[in-house]
């Protein structure tokens, strides 16, 4: 299995970043996915998680109504769409794939990792 995020960047504060995730080696539609982030001298937290299809999907509290989850399956890949974007948003951005039982919130639910893209937001 292999996870490769892109689309991080440096960006100011209230705008915009798409990131991308690309799965490869396993049957991506049969997983849900998840981000997750690390902040520099923090834990890893949950994101978003989606479920197979796209039909449900589940949002941090702290990134609700900014950051939207979505996937196309046909492509292999996972995207987090990030709008309003603050400083505390900075971070590394992690997807990954859900294979253990388990809540989509506990990192311990998933089994396979990106290598993570880094978002940094100015002000």
């Amino acid at each position: 299995v292999q996870l490769v995020e892109s689309g991080g960047g440096l960006v100011q504060s209230g705008t915009s970043l798409r990131l991308s995730c690309v799965a490869s080696g396993l049957t991506f539609g049969n997983y849900y996915m998840g981000w997750f982030r690390r902040a520099p001298g923090k834990e890893r937290e949950f994101v978003a998680a989606i479920n197979y299809h796209g039909g449900s999907t589940f949002y941090a509290d702290s990134v609700k109504g900014r950051f939207t989850i979505s996937r196309d399956n046909s492509k292999n890949t996972l995207y987090l769409e990030m709008d309003s974007l603050k400083l505390e948003d900075t971070a590394d951005y992690y997807c990954a794939r859900r294979g253990r039982r388990g809540s989509y919130v506990d990192f311990g639910s998933y089994d396979s990792w990106g290598q993570g893209t880094q978002v940094t937001v100015s002000s």
